[in-house]
């Protein structure tokens, strides 16, 4: 589909491995001229560990929110931003949590935060667990794995201890694909 919006110009305003961050001169659909700061960043996985009625969840220290956060396993690869959504996915699964899963089930896709964002996130069920070590980057240093089963998870939504979207989002897609 094209875009109802006509590009003038275009600069990178910012850049680091992760993220790009690229400023847009525009003409809106209505004719009204302005500016569109767009972050650009390689595609991610997450990763959703079920067995025997339970989740694996990672929690770490999240810079931007000051907080240590229950996640699911997810990453990025910005060394390799074209590789192939299950190939990242397995080895985000092992890389955090230690886990080998003998069934990948990519459940779906979605966009991370389309209002200020490229990125897309490819939803996996990962089961058929096998528990190795966890392969850690630096940077996870202080992450931590849990298994928790599933009315405790959903306590953790309910009460708010659990809190980060992309990992609301996977849950929800899961369930609602009878999945989970």
């Amino acid at each position: 589909m094209a875009s109802p919006f006509v590009t003038l110009s275009s600069r990178i305003a910012y850049e680091n491995r992760w993220t790009r961050l690229r400023e847009d001169q525009i003409i809106q659909p209505n004719g009204a001229e302005g500016i569109y700061g767009v972050v650009e960043r390689a595609d991610f996985a997450i990763i959703v560990p079920w067995q025997d009625g339970c989740v694996t969840l990672v929690e770490q220290f999240r810079y931007p929110v000051g907080e240590r956060v229950w996640e699911f396993p997810m990453g990025m690869w910005e060394h390799a931003p074209d590789t192939d959504p299950a190939v990242l996915a397995a080895a985000e699964l092992r890389e955090e949590t230690g886990l080998i899963a003998g069934r990948m089930v990519h459940a779906g896709s979605m966009f991370q935060a389309p209002g200020y964002c490229n990125q897309t996130g490819h939803v996996f069920l990962a089961t058929e667990l096998t528990q190795g070590p966890p392969e850690r980057e630096e940077t996870e240093h202080d992450m931590i794995s849990r298994t928790v089963p599933l009315p405790e998870f959903e306590a953790m939504i309910r009460d708010g201890t659990l809190r980060e979207a992309t990992t609301l989002a996977a849950f929800g897609m899961l369930r609602v694909k009878g999945l989970i």
